[in-house]
């Protein structure tokens, strides 16, 4: 499911990334495009896929395991707005924000419930090529995930369903496409380590292992 969002964001790149070239080659609606330089702002929108890779054991309030697993937590597709700073040609930091709803069961169907995430992610990201039309970079950082508007499912286990917020690593791989100007197309990648704590009044799960993959397409301009 995971790899399908990605290869399919990846192929919608290469989509956009060609019909530019070809415009450019027969009516020259591309110009000269902005470098990317030190002191540069960056805004882009998009969408973005929040697909999560879930496990975590369920266990009694007591601690007694229940031999429940949270394995389904579902994929989400929202629109993202993201802002960016150059330090230097080559160093940059990106702000993420964006909310995502999830339905969330068990490994035997149970309907935990459903909650929103807001995942703002900080990363500092290296671009080999600022000076290129096609710009590749990479970058790390970190996530804090608050969760909101949780509403229980009908099993009575999960009555008074919360997650606690949680923090956790973030790693990212990115190409920015050069336009016209001042505008650039851009696919990112992220992946998150994320464990949160889940309660119910009947049960918990100390370590809800999310760990999404974030993979965002969109476009964005240069100041």
């Amino acid at each position: 499911m995971v790899l399908r969002h990605v290869l399919g964001s990846c192929a919608l790149l290469a989509l956009l990334a060609a019909a530019p070239a070809q415009a450019a080659s027969s009516d020259g609606l591309i110009g000269d495009f902005k470098p990317k330089a030190a002191g540069d702002f960056t805004v882009r929108g998009g969408l973005l896929v929040v697909a999560p890779d879930p496990s975590g054991k369920v266990k009694t309030q007591g601690g007694a395991d229940t031999g429940l697993r949270v394995t389904q937590i579902d994929t989400s597709v929202v629109p993202e707005l993201d802002f960016g700073y150059f330090f230097t040609p080559n160093i940059a930091a990106q702000l993420v924000l964006g909310v995502t709803p999830h339905h969330i069961k068990t490994d035997n169907g149970i309907d935990v419930g459903d909650v929103w995430l807001l995942p703002p992610t900080l990363t500092v990201q290296y671009h080999p090529f600022p000076a290129e039309r096609f710009s590749p970079y990479v970058g790390a950082g970190i996530n804090f995930t608050t969760f909101w508007g949780a509403k229980s499912g009908s099993n009575a286990l999960v009555s008074g369903f919360k997650v606690d917020p949680a923090v956790g690593p973030a790693i990212q791989i990115g190409l920015d496409v050069a336009l016209t100007g001042r505008w650039y197309m851009n696919l990112d990648v992220k992946k998150i380590w994320l464990n949160a704590r889940a309660t119910t009044d009947a049960l918990k799960v100390e370590n809800v292992h999310i760990d999404p993959w974030l993979v965002g397409v969109g476009f964005g301009y240069r100041f």
